[in-house]
């Protein structure tokens, strides 16, 4: 389901592990499309690529303008360009066509409509919203159908996906059950708060969504990933890995069980190599993809894993958590002063009675989603800063371990960044606005000159 995820707040509890939980070492989540991942971490939506935690991620004086650490071979360099572009007019295209899908439904009175008919099916109001919610849930993931057909199709014409059209059905479909089941209560909740308390239900639903939020996060690896993907103890298929990666484990100091090592067939449908680290509490978890395993050097996946453990070590699902619950109660507030003000300007257009009316939900939708596209440069900055301490955690954790870290994490950012065609100097505007990480240029030249145990120096999370 698309439609910028049905607006960035209703969705937030579903999508909400893209963010916290998101794949962490991988390109940027314009990079990829929202074909063949999960829907619970699939808010890599076509065209994300990101920039700004230029600060944070600059290297030293003698690296601040040079892109000589991550080049590509020309044609490739073609390639990545002009996918790059696509991608970057696939996002913004996204919300515009989001927007506009909503304002004409509006003008056309569907909602008014679809909900003057629940009324003569039923006078009681929750089983109004047990027929009004699911039609919409259904129509909204329709009409982004072309959208999300158009992705995929990139992603094969560009050799990121090798997933079948009929798997990749079969994916929206579980993904539109997935929508319905967790947002028809949802939203079932948010209008009865919203009738409860006219005044105060922005409060009363972000003080609701937090508990759901984490219930999400802690579920999502056990029951809500395998069903887009297979996943097997690491241990089992790798034992050489497993125990290579205690061995880091030891040396960070930290105590990650070969049970908490997962790996994820992701060869079944994509060519990326990734990682991540996924869950909250019991269920908190670091998967490798099978991509990773048979593409990559072990020095390199033993940088790969560092930073996963980075994410780990520095708590950054619960900082992400934090970081989250913050901007969504912004957010419903602004929603809350401006959905009002809208079915008031428009009431007689629309013929939407009020706030608490079932066809104010196209309201909200257009709210949270033009809200949510104004944020999204204060998200992915946050993101960038957590992905680029990371990238330092991880550098620093292979020390001692590898014969070059520089070189090797250098040469683990090349190799992601020709996997997933990331070109090597994204348009700053958009590098801003959409990349959830740091460009592939700026890590990779981090990478290559960050020594911290020079004379002078200091590393920032291990002793020299």
């Amino acid at each position: 389901m698309s439609l910028r995820r049905m607006g960035w707040l209703v969705a937030i509890c579903i999508s909400m592990t893209a963010f916290v939980s998101r794949p962490a070492l991988a390109q940027n989540s314009a990079t990829s499309s929202d074909s063949s991942q999960n829907q619970s971490q699939a808010q890599q939506i076509p065209g994300s690529p990101g920039a700004a935690t230029v600060a944070a991620s600059q290297p030293t004086d003698k690296t601040s303008s040079t892109n000589s650490a991550y080049t590509l071979p020309p044609d490739i360099l073609a390639k990545a360009i002009a996918l790059t572009r696509l991608r970057a007019i696939l996002s913004f295209g996204g919300t515009a066509w989001s927007i506009a899908i909503f304002l004409l439904v509006l003008a056309l009175r569907w909602p008014a409509h679809l909900r003057n008919w629940v009324e003569h099916v039923t006078q009681r109001r929750w089983l109004q919203g047990l027929l009004f919610l699911p039609l919409a849930i259904v129509f909204l993931t329709v009409v982004s159908l072309p959208l999300d057909i158009y992705g995929q199709h990139i992603d094969r014409m560009y050799g990121l996906s090798v997933q079948s059209w009929g798997s990749w059905t079969g994916d929206q479909l579980k993904g539109l059950l997935l929508s319905l089941v967790m947002l028809t209560p949802l939203l079932l909740l948010l209008f009865w708060i919203i009738r409860k308390s006219p005044r105060r239900w922005w409060l009363w639903f972000w003080l609701c969504t937090l508990p759901v939020i984490v219930f999400a996060i802690f579920i999502s690896p056990i029951w809500i990933d395998p069903m887009f993907n297979h996943f097997s103890p690491l241990e089992k298929s790798d034992p050489q890995l497993v125990v290579q990666l205690e061995r880091l484990a030891q040396h960070a100091g930290l105590d990650i069980p070969p049970s908490r090592m997962f790996l994820m067939r992701a060869s079944e449908k994509v060519t990326g190599l990734n990682a991540y680290v996924t869950g909250i509490g019991a269920s908190e978890r670091i998967v490798v993809w099978d991509n990773t395993i048979q593409k990559l050097p072990p020095n390199e996946i033993l940088f790969v894993v560092g930073h996963e453990m980075g994410h780990y070590v520095l708590k950054h699902i619960y900082k992400g958590l934090a970081f989250v619950a913050l901007v969504l109660l912004v957010l419903l507030w602004l929603a809350y002063r401006s959905v009002g003000w809208l079915i008031r300007r428009y009431q007689a257009q629309w013929q939407i009675r009020d706030v608490e009316d079932w066809a104010a939900l196209a309201v909200l939708l257009l709210v949270f989603t033009c809200v949510g596209f104004l944020f999204s440069p204060m998200e992915n900055s946050f993101s960038r800063w957590e992905e680029h301490q990371a990238d330092v955690y991880g550098q620093e954790a292979i020390h001692g371990l590898v014969a070059d870290p520089q070189q090797t994490a250098q040469k683990t950012f090349v190799a992601l960044g020709s996997v997933y065609l990331e070109a090597p100097n994204p348009n700053p505007w958009i590098e801003f606005w959409l990349y959830s990480h740091p460009s592939v240029s700026h890590r990779a030249n981090f990478a290559a000159h960050y020594d911290p145990w020079l004379p002078g120096r200091h590393p920032r999370y291990f002793p020299k």
